[in-house]
């Protein structure tokens, strides 16, 4: 069984140097390695907001959890 080669003709690849080498540049260059958002902002929000909202929801939860077990004990 005879196959040909899947590579193309090596004589032919621009910008190949011999042994298999890119040349300077030949390639694009490389991303940015700071291209979005860090993690935190300038004007953010302090710790004390956000555990205020934690204590607001968690209170919330709370009162529907013990509504819950109310109506299960038939107490509403």
């Amino acid at each position: 069984m005879s196959s040909q080669n899947p590579d193309p003709d090596e004589e032919k690849i621009t910008g190949l140097e011999p042994g298999g080498g890119v040349p300077p540049g030949e390639t694009p260059p490389a991303e940015a390695s700071t291209g979005g958002p860090q993690g935190h902002e300038e004007n953010a929000p302090g710790k004390a907001a956000s555990r205020i909202w934690l204590v607001l929801i968690g209170i919330v939860v709370l009162l529907g959890l013990l509504f819950f077990v109310g109506y299960i004990a038939d107490f509403f």
